[in-house]
C-alpha cells in the first residue's frame, strides 16, 4: 500500500508522495488547522488586542452562530467574554508585577553571575594559600538566590549544590 504521510495539524492521513504532501502543506484547510492551532497557545493580552480591533460580527449576534467560524474576521465575542478577557489580562499582569516585587531589593541574578564570574577568575589567578581564605570570606557571598530556587521541578542537572558541596568518592577500579 506505501508510505503514508499523517498531517498532526489537519488529523488527516494520505498517501506520502511529492505531489500529494505538496498539495496539502499549500492548501487553505492545513494553513486554517495550522493557524488554529498556533491560536490556541497565544498570550491572553494578545487575544484581547485583536478582538478589541476587530468589529462585532453581525450575524453572530442575531442568530448566534456564524458561517465562518474561528476563520470569521470579525470579533464572535460578547460584552461579558471581553469583561472577563480583560479581568484574566490584568490578573496574569498583578501576578508578573508581584513577581517582581518579591525580589531581593538591590541584586539581580545577572549582578551575581557577574560576581560569581569575576571571583572565579579571581580564584584561579590567586595562589592556594590565597583560595583557602577567599573561599572562607566568600562562602556567606555563594549563597544561592532565592529566585533560582523558587523554580519547581528542576532536573537534578540544574539543582544547586548541596551545603558543603557534593560528595567525591574516589573511585579506584576501573570497570
Amino acid at each position: 500500500m506505501g508510505k503514508r504521510y499523517y498531517c498532526d495539524y489537519c488529523d488527516r492521513s494520505f498517501q506520502d508522495n511529492m505531489h500529494n504532501r505538496k498539495k496539502h502543506l499549500n492548501g487553505v484547510q492545513h494553513h486554517r488547522a495550522k493557524k488554529a492551532w498556533y491560536d490556541y497557545f497565544r498570550d491572553s493580552s494578545a487575544i484581547l488586542y485583536d478582538e478589541q480591533t476587530k468589529k462585532p460580527c453581525r450575524k453572530f449576534l442575531q442568530k448566534g452562530i456564524c458561517d465562518f467560524g474561528p476563520n470569521c474576521r470579525f470579533s464572535h465575542m460578547s460584552e461579558e467574554d471581553l469583561f472577563n478577557l480583560k479581568r484574566q489580562v490584568e490578573d496574569e499582569r498583578r501576578h508578573r508585577e508581584g513577581s517582581v516585587d518579591r525580589k531581593i531589593p538591590g541584586r539581580s541574578i545577572e549582578e551575581w553571575l557577574s560576581r560569581r564570574e569575576k571571583k572565579q577568575t579571581a580564584l584561579s589567578i590567586k595562589g592556594d594559600r590565597e583560595n583557602k581564605e577567599d573561599s572562607e570570606e566568600g562562602q556567606e557571598e555563594s549563597e544561592i538566590l532565592q529566585q533560582l530556587l523558587s523554580i519547581p521541578d528542576l532536573p537534578p542537572s540544574l539543582l544547586p549544590p548541596p551545603p558543603g558541596g557534593w560528595k567525591v568518592t574516589e573511585n579506584t577500579e576501573w570497570g
